[in-house]
């Protein structure tokens, strides 16, 4: 699987790449908005590819489609261990903190998905935010 096919599979379920770009950029406070959009396009674009994240990702579509939950039951806590899972493997433990920032504020697209998939791509955003940030990403990789 590639990139394209992944997001390919998440804009079936109404998940674009821009709609996650603009909510990362939702709680983003800066001046440089463009320039950080442009290397966070860049740096999902590079992990959309990643055979881990694909996996997750898929993991929560497919349990979006095959595992029906009634809203976001408190008791559910499989959708957060994706989120989770995703923003750590991408942004190590910092990510763990703008995981619970975005889950908590539920943002953008992530106020419209259901369970599986907000935390999923929550954790996704929250992951390459804090790369981004840490400066673990240049444009030349």
């Amino acid at each position: 699987m590639n990139a394209g096919e992944l997001l390919q599979k998440l804009e079936n379920h109404g998940v674009t790449l821009d709609a996650v770009l603009d909510t990362a950029l939702e709680l983003y406070i800066g001046d440089d908005r463009g320039d950080v959009r442009e290397k966070l396009r860049k740096l999902m674009l590079r992990y959309l590819n990643d055979v881990n994240v694909q996996s997750l990702l898929t993991a929560a579509l497919l349990l979006e489609e095959n595992f029906r939950v009634e809203g976001d039951p408190v008791n559910l806590v499989a959708d957060e261990l994706i989120g989770i899972d995703i923003a750590e493997y991408i942004g190590g433990k910092m990510a763990l903190f703008n995981f619970f920032y975005y889950d908590t504020r539920k943002p953008g697209i992530l106020a419209e998905l259901p369970p599986f998939l907000d935390d999923a791509v929550g954790g996704f955003i929250a992951g390459c935010m804090t790369k981004l940030f840490e400066g673990g990403f240049d444009d030349q990789g």
